[in-house]
């Protein structure tokens, strides 16, 4: 997002939360709607950091058009209280869910508004959420009410990038009717297409994206299911172009965000985006027929807060466990790819895959130097930083290093594994190789020896002055006890692993090796870990070095960062 779209968006916002919080909510009776409408706006007035910006630009809009438009309360609440009947799948089995806040405020405002002349207002709407919002089970009432109540001819269609994907949503639907019918003696169904057996001719059919073979088509409900995955627009073209007839004509798009940065729903996602804006902005198109709710981080959100994590999904805590999001903010921080999954299923944001490494091993090679840490002949000033593990992999720790009276810096790494892992580890026999010329240091047993390292650095002091050690505060009391026993605990240093706090010495190190300024010691898992670096930005801009994948190690390097860290901290350097 550029400088300027941040700034506008942010402006909207502000615009927006104050026209909520000055306008006479009770003129408007939300509660003769229903009075979770009163809840939602009550939830953004008091708390409109908990929002973002599209979603109170939605709710601006909401109002205009209460005071521009007809609102038919009965169609709305009917709908509503049509859909609470119903029962959907659940991990109890089937059965009927009370709408959220959230979901009164979108179906009143595709079922409620009206034209002069009765028809519907709303054609168009998208529900951009992230994953396990429940938006396939929302959305799926909207085919069984135009099955059941709308034309006597209605066509709905669920329709997706895949067909796999666009039986998702029919089978739910297919489930649903067979609950209102278990005898199957009203309707009558196939893997692919709902029918009456009489009494009226409407249907509800699944499409995969295979526009060339459809014709003669009078849609009157299309659903677009996970829309960002499909790469072309034909298959919604042909549905939608097909509604010319219908009074009430209503395309429901359902998605989540993708990594298919030229996906056709990019177009549609701005475009939507843009007539929310015009609520607060000038120079957007307006569009009373489409309504958007779109759940994504505002520009200046931290991705690592669970603040940020409740404005991005609504239903955090009712379809998704509370600590879920916990959980997966702690695989993201494997690798690339589970940081790319996180941002697009979980925070709905966009992203494309980078593959690109960050500081090539070989250049990493090119600044190592044979310097003994143990004999330099004076006290060095050192920072030190500590990545562990406990048993399924190698354990770093890097030496920062001020050589008193030269020009540069140096880190050196060392190394540590369990013997006891080494016979049946996947990378055993290069493990075997670094073991044999003195780079890797084994540890008796299963597990790493917190003892040993603890013993190691110890030992490296008598030779440097260490100022601080830093490590990660979520995985490292054992080891922070034992520096506590040793009376080491004035030189602990917590260093939380975000994307802030690796921001600076991430730049730093780049300008150093440009510089000349900084080598590393000969250990070629040093080449190794930064070979496997891939750094990634957050939607601040701040960055912080990633695995390529899951098997790759990079803790060389991120040791390597929290030391130079701790040491611009400190103004070292």
């Amino acid at each position: 997002m550029t400088d300027e779209r941040k700034q506008i968006e942010r402006e909207a916002k502000r615009l927006a939360a104050e026209r909520l919080q000055s306008a006479d909510i009770g003129k408007y009776a939300l509660a003769d709607i229903d009075e979770r409408l009163v809840v939602y706006f009550d939830a953004l007035v008091s708390s409109p950091d908990a929002h973002n910006v599209y979603e109170h630009l939605a709710a601006v809009k909401f109002l205009r058009l209460l005071e521009s438009y007809t609102f038919d309360t009965a169609a709305a609440v009917n709908f509503m209280h049509f859909y609470e009947f119903l029962k959907f799948s659940g991990q109890n089995g089937r059965q009927s869910y009370r709408l959220t806040p959230v979901q009164v405020f979108q179906f009143a405002s595709i079922m409620g508004f009206m034209r002069d002349d009765g028809r519907r207002l709303v054609r168009n709407a998208l529900l951009f959420v992230p994953r396990k919002f429940s938006k396939t089970t929302s959305v799926c009432a909207f085919a069984i009410y135009d099955f059941l109540f709308g034309d006597d001819n209605a066509q709905a269609y669920t329709g997706a990038n895949s067909y796999d994907q666009a039986k998702i949503c029919f089978d739910e639907i297919s489930r649903v009717l067979h609950g209102l019918d278990p005898g199957w003696t009203k309707f009558k169904a196939t893997r692919e297409l709902i029918k009456w057996r009489e009494g009226r001719n409407s249907s509800i059919r699944c499409l995969s994206n295979s526009p060339d073979k459809l014709d003669g088509l009078n849609a009157s409900t299309v659903i677009m299911d996970e829309y960002a995955q499909a790469d072309s627009a034909d298959l919604r073209n042909v549905l939608t172009t097909s509604m010319g007839m219908r009074a009430n004509p209503l395309l429901i798009t359902i998605t989540t965000a993708s990594d298919k940065q030229t996906a056709p729903f990019i177009q549609e996602l701005e475009h939507e985006q843009g007539v929310l804006l015009n609520e607060v902005m000038e120079g957007y198109a307006p569009d009373d027929t489409s309504f958007a709710h779109i759940f994504t981080p505002d520009c200046d959100d931290d991705e690592s807060d669970p603040a940020t994590w409740a404005k991005v999904q609504p239903h955090l805590g009712i379809t998704v466990l509370p600590d879920f999001y916990e959980q997966q903010w702690g695989e993201a921080q494997k690798s690339i790819e589970n940081m790319k999954a996180f941002r697009t299923k979980m925070l709905n944001i966009f992203v494309t895959g980078n593959d690109r490494s960050w500081i090539e091993g070989s250049t990493i090679r090119e600044h190592s130097r044979l310097l003994d840490i143990d004999t330099l002949g004076y006290r060095a000033d050192c920072e030190v930083a500590v990545d562990l593990s406990v048993d399924n992999d190698f354990s770093a720790v890097s030496y920062y290093i001020w050589l008193n009276g030269e020009k540069h810096h140096h880190i050196h790494t060392d190394y540590y594994f369990p013997e006891g892992r080494m016979a049946k580890h996947p990378n055993r026999e290069v493990y075997q190789r670094w073991v044999d010329g003195g780079h890797l240091r084994l540890c008796k047993g299963n597990i790493i020896s917190y003892e040993q390292i603890v013993g190691d650095i110890l030992a490296h002091g008598k030779n440097l002055r260490i100022l601080k050690i830093a490590y990660d505060p979520n995985k490292a009391a054992e080891f922070t006890n034992l520096l506590i026993n040793c009376g080491g605990s004035a030189f602990l240093y917590p260093y939380k692993q975000t994307y802030f706090y690796f921001t600076k010495p991430c730049m730093a190190i780049v300008r150093m090796l440009e510089e000349s300024a900084l080598t590393f010691n000969e250990n070629p898992i040093n080449n190794y870990c930064f070979d496997n670096c891939i750094l990634d930005r957050d939607n601040m801009d701040n960055c912080k070095p990633l695995k390529r994948s899951d098997n790759r190690k990079i803790d060389g390097a991120i040791t390597a960062l929290m030391a130079l860290g701790v040491s611009l901290e400190q103004r070292r350097c």
